[in-house]
């Protein structure tokens, strides 16, 4: 499995681009196979920062997705809207137990 949470900082100017080129990527992911859940959350009390919470099955999973369209047009359009470099951290399951989630 590959969970990776995404942390992002958005310049205020950008939030709403932001917000839409994301949830095309958004979307198309989760359609993926091999993906099980890509949710997408704003900070609350900070609007300009958000978190992509992605779960694979596999590594291979994952990978695959680097090379859809989807993620390629996000990829190219979104670092100019964003105001430091995103960061990824990688998790494993407690609960639900890995074999729960398929």
């Amino acid at each position: 499995m590959q969970i990776v949470h995404v942390h992002l900082k958005v310049k205020p100017e950008f939030i709403d681009q932001f917000i839409e080129v994301t949830l095309d990527n958004v979307r198309n992911s989760k359609q993926e196979a091999g993906n099980l859940r890509f949710d997408f959350f704003q900070q609350a009390d900070d609007p300009t920062r958000f978190v992509l919470t992605e779960i694979y099955e596999s590594r291979e999973a994952a990978d695959r997705h680097k090379d859809t369209a989807h993620y390629l047009r996000w990829r190219d359009t979104a670092p100019e809207m964003l105001a430091e470099p995103r960061y990824g951290t990688k998790y494993r399951s407690l609960f639900p137990d890995e074999s729960d989630w398929r």
